[in-house]
């Protein structure tokens, strides 16, 4: 099926009061482990490539192309995001590859120039069918540059979704990028104060640090797109670990990365059952 439009997806998401799972992809195999995730989970899911991701393999076609094919094959609605932009010419690249969703990253800019860049990014994106998610409130522990004690004002995220046009906003409660232990505190009662004036779904960045308990509290609070990264990198490292300790003449990298990819999309079912609808009936 065609790339998703993450719009109608995350709104009703928000208006139900759970959440859509945002994951991160570096390799092939971890697109095939997402999408093989959400199709045993039957639910909707947004894959993201970072700048990063971008920087790693020289260039943002070689796998938006092979993550765009994956997502066209499969059979549940796929979102291509795009994932901490800094670069304009970045996203201007990810639109023309037919990605259906941005996330603008100005967070390093001068409060003035960060709103008037994402509103023009949000004017280019809207003119080609585009979503836009932004942030405000700098998540902690990105390269060192955000203070993990950030927290957003709701006033200011008001305002920052007027001023720009955004479809999402990703907000600073308490969370960490690249967290590898699920011990993050989280602001319960900002999540809520925010959500009930923001009118745009809003975002959690730095969810690998989160446990399952405060994952399932926070939906209800009102957070709706949940990114993930750190924790799925961790359970794909681990099997590819084990299976080259329990064997140490192994060579074929297919025979210890299928395993890898398995384990990945196994987890990556089990948040989505986690997240979505259903979520009282899942353990943690």
């Amino acid at each position: 099926m065609p790339l998703a439009d993450p719009r109608p997806i995350l709104a009703a998401a928000r208006s139900a009061r759970h959440g859509v799972g945002a994951f991160n992809t570096t390799l092939l195999e971890h697109t095939e482990a997402l999408v093989a995730g959400a199709e045993a989970a039957d639910a909707p899911l947004v894959v993201q490539i970072s700048e990063n991701a971008v920087r790693y393999h020289g260039g943002l076609r070689p796998l938006a192309l092979a993550s765009l094919a994956l997502a066209e094959s499969a059979t549940v609605p796929v979102v291509l995001h795009l994932d901490h932009a800094e670069s304009v010419e970045l996203v201007h690249q990810a639109v023309d590859l037919g990605f259906t969703s941005v996330m603008f990253d100005g967070s390093r800019l001068p409060d003035d120039e960060n709103r008037a860049t994402t509103a023009q990014v949000v004017s280019f994106c809207h003119a080609h069918g585009v979503a836009v998610e932004a942030e405000l409130g700098e998540i902690g522990g990105k390269d060192g540059v955000h203070a993990p004690g950030v927290r957003t004002d709701p006033a200011q995220a008001r305002r920052f979704c007027a001023d720009t046009g955004v479809d999402s906003l990703a907000v600073a409660v308490g969370t960490a990028h690249a967290m590898a232990s699920r011990d993050a505190v989280l602001d319960l009662d900002l999540v809520a104060a925010i959500a009930e004036v923001v009118p745009v779904p809003l975002v959690l960045h730095g969810s690998s640090g989160v446990d399952d308990d405060t994952l399932r509290t926070v939906v209800t609070r009102g957070m709706t797109k949940i990114n993930i990264a750190t924790h799925l990198n961790k359970v794909f490292t681990r099997e590819i670990r084990e299976r080259l300790d329990a064997d140490p003449k192994l060579l074929d990298a297919r025979a210890y990365v299928a395993p890898a990819r398995d384990a990945m999309a196994a987890e990556v079912e089990r948040l989505l059952r986690l997240l979505g609808p259903q979520t009282a009936a899942v353990g943690s």
